[in-house]
């Protein structure tokens, strides 16, 4: 069930929107490579450790063999020499006397090695000394080995015999152990001296052994190699010698080939591979720091990694003992280092998005230069990152959304606070006295530098990730300044005149932005392009092809965004100038009083006002869509005022004339402007309205039967509004009306300017 779960949450994760799912078959591609490689390490992994397990099991059943080989030999050994004495008479006086002569042979022997000991240390001394003058070669490297190896074996026989020598009887191994117990002692703690000495000539050369290679110093390498090698041999008597004595006591003791020998383990071929893991280490640490002061230096930081493991495959295999497999060994350990390394730094919380990148980057190219090497992905365990290619990719993902997001909460709380407080001073009027924004142009610049850093990842899945936090981002700002322009808006409808001038240039001012992000200007002229169709360029070649249909849409999107949010504020520009200045003289209309004023006249003066002051300021594609709302506005108010109190038409007063004088006044407005066409065809509703007015009560269920025909979104209740201002009103009337509209069957269509009339 936790397994379930887990993977729920990680599909979730994965597939956040509706968008995602189109992901689906790159993932499901991804995933497939990743098993693939796992299966194909886990077979070459399992194939190794059968043949490995296969081996040791031959192995013991060889040594079990062998083992009891030994002791059945043993055995017909000590019974022989059980007959044997049985057989030969006084065999115990002989025995004593071959055991005395015996001993006598290996005092004498001791006494000879312990005399030359001195005069053999100061001679591989002085070798030691010419080494030390030409320490790339050491010529002297094999004999003084040799020479070692022979004092070891006298101080180890020494300590042994001076160690057993009083469970033996005979007195001459009892005076060597009195005579030789100081003097040995001093010769021994100067051999000491010289191993050290010695040790560490074959230190600096394992250091060095790449270096040595490649200058061709072959002579060196080979009899390093030999010393290891013997050392290696040596190290593994020692092990079954022990492994004898501890399964075989007594019978060991016995026996003086057993016991005789090296007593303990060097372990030679163990710094030797303590010393390939130190100079990688110390490299790799050059690296890391050259790789946190400049991440773009990674691959050139590690050229010699892979100089040192095609050295070893091209110089250094002919050199060494097969058995060793020693480029097998070298990659084994340097890729275990480079493994330890990014995983160590992986997990560092400090690492920045671009050594995220440079790591991301790094694993392709790394198991290509390994496969030119001859080593397969399948035979590198672990995987150099442990299979999280992903989730790298998802964490430098995220570390550019989440500047990104970062970068617009604040920008948006900034933005916020400056139109709240109606700051001024955070508008600016452009090179064409337009109202602007200070923060747009900061915000495209900020996006352009963030898909800079996208765009150098190289990846299609970072790219598209980031483009689609962006997306987000540009609709949440077109959302934040819709609902910010109508709830200030709306405080206005009390009719209050304060702060309204500021509120009408911020709105001017977010409504030219919205015109600036997609303005391209003249398609013909070299002038400049619109800040989305730049960020539009900047995206599309980082996607991949299956996501460009995404980013059209996206696009598409936004660009309608920005005009809904433009026209938008325009019109809430419009409705204030209603909602405050024209609040005394739109109850008046179709009143007593309406007969006696010039209440269209002083509303086109108004506009004339408005449209005088801040024509320069609005963008020109703002301008007509500003006249037409107003003229939009002032209709729909116009025809709402049926409503009004008092409103009332009777037969004998000219309220057709009225309208008519009205009608021209407004279109005398209008005609200025190049959208007075759509204004006028607009206006001719009122050629309806009067009909309504004046239409014989027989004949009003026809006339408002061709209204609703032509304006589909007449809302019925302001149909009753008209019929019941007329003086004649009859509730048949309505009735009739209300009967046809049942009747009817009318096709929506695009919305009229009845549609805004209540």
């Amino acid at each position: 069930m936790n397994d379930v779960d887990f993977a729920t949450t990680k599909l979730a994760d994965l597939l956040r929107h509706p968008e995602d799912l189109e992901k689906i078959p790159g993932l499901k591609a991804e995933f497939t490579r990743k098993k693939a490689a796992i299966d194909g390490q886990l077979r070459h992994g399992l194939k190794e450790q059968l043949e490995v397990t296969q081996a040791g099991m031959t192995s013991i059943q060889d040594g079990q063999r062998t083992v009891n080989l030994i002791k059945e030999e043993m055995m017909k050994i000590d019974k022989l020499c059980a007959e044997a004495q049985s057989m030969i008479q006084d065999f115990p006086h002989i025995n004593l006397i071959a055991q005395t002569h015996r001993n006598f042979e290996q005092v004498e022997k001791m006494k000879r090695d312990i005399e030359t000991f001195q005069e053999r240390l100061e001679n591989l001394e002085y070798l030691l000394g010419q080494d030390d003058e030409d320490p790339a070669n050491q010529p002297n490297l094999l004999e003084i080995h040799y020479g070692l190896t022979q004092l070891r074996d006298i101080r180890d026989e020494a300590m042994d015999q001076i160690k057993n020598s009083e469970d033996t009887s005979t007195e001459l191994i009892e005076n060597l152990r009195l005579e030789a117990g100081a003097t040995v002692q001093d010769y021994f703690n100067r051999l000491d001296d010289v191993i050290e000495w010695f040790d560490k000539h074959v230190g600096e050369a394992c250091i060095n052994l790449i270096e040595l290679v490649q200058a061709g110093n072959d002579g060196m390498v080979v009899r390093l190699a030999l010393v290891i090698e013997e050392e290696e041999k040596n190290d593994k008597k020692v092990k079954a010698l022990q492994s004898a004595q501890l399964e075989y006591k007594d019978l060991a003791a016995r026996l003086r080939s057993v016991a005789s020998g090296p007593k303990e383990l060097r372990g030679y071929k163990e710094k030797f591979i303590k010393s390939i893991e130190y100079v990688c280490k110390a490299r790799i640490n050059e690296t890391n720091e050259a790789f946190l002061e400049d991440p773009g230096r990674l691959e050139k930081s590690l050229k010699w990694y892979f100089n040192n493991l095609n050295t070893v495959k091209l110089g250094m295999q002919t050199l060494m003992p097969k058995k060793w497999k020693i480029f097998k060994t070298y990659y084994t350990i340097y890729h275990t280092m480079m493994h330890d390394w990014l995983t160590e730094r992986i997990d560092d919380q400090s690492l920045s998005a671009p050594h995220i990148l440079a790591i991301i980057n790094w694993i392709d190219k790394y198991y290509t230069k390994m496969q030119k090497l001859g080593v397969s992905e399948e035979e590198l365990i672990p995987h150099l990152i442990d299979n999280r290619t992903a989730e790298l990719v998802r964490e430098y993902r995220q570390v550019i959304v989440t500047a990104v997001d970062n970068w617009m909460d604040r920008m948006a709380v900034t933005d916020k606070k400056n139109f709240l407080d109606r700051d001024e001073n955070a508008l600016y009027q452009d090179e064409n006295q337009l109202f602007k924004m200070k923060t747009l142009g900061d915000m495209w610049r900020m996006l352009g530098e963030q898909i800079a850093v996208t765009a150098s990842s190289g990846r299609t899945d970072v790219a598209e990730g980031v483009i689609e936090a962006m997306f987000r981002a540009l609709l949440a700002r077109q959302r934040m300044w819709q609902s910010l322009a109508e709830a200030e808006t709306a405080k206005y409808a009390t009719g209050d005149q304060e702060g309204l001038q500021s509120l009408q240039d911020w709105l001017l001012a977010i409504a030219n932005d919205q015109i600036s992000c997609i303005d391209d200007g003249d398609p013909d002229s070299d002038g400049p392009i619109s800040y989305l169709t730049v960020f539009e360029r900047d995206i599309t070649p980082l996607v991949s092809p299956a996501y460009l249909g995404n980013v059209a849409t996206q696009i598409e999107t936004l660009r309608n965004g920005y005009i809904d949010l433009g026209t938008t504020c325009i019109k809430l520009f419009a409705s204030s100038i209603f909602t405050v200045d024209f609040r005394g003289i739109l109850p008046e209309f179709f009143t007593p009083t309406w007969y006696s004023q010039k209440h269209i006249e002083a509303i086109t003066l108004t506009f004339q006002d408005y449209l005088g002051d801040y024509e320069r300021t609005l963008h020109p594609s703002l301008r007509d869509i500003l006249v037409e709302e107003l003229a939009d506005e002032l209709l729909a108010h116009y025809l709402s005022a049926v409503r009004n109190k008092g409103a009332k038409f009777r037969r004998a007063d000219p309220f057709v004339d009225k309208i008519k004088d009205d009608l021209r006044t407004t279109w005398g407005f209008f005609e200025q402007y190049p959208a007075f066409p759509e204004i006028k065809a607009t206006w001719r509703v009122v050629e309806g309205f009067v009909n309504l007015l004046t239409a014989d009560k027989a004949a009003v269920p026809d006339v408002y039967e061709d209204f609703k025909n032509q304006y589909w979104d007449t809302q019925i209740g302001w149909v009753e509004a008209v019929l019941r201002a007329r003086d004649d009103f009859e509730r048949s009337m309505l009735n009739a009306v209300k009967a046809k509209a049942a009747a009817m069957n009318v096709q929506r269509a695009a919305e009229t300017i009845m549609g805004k009339v209540k």
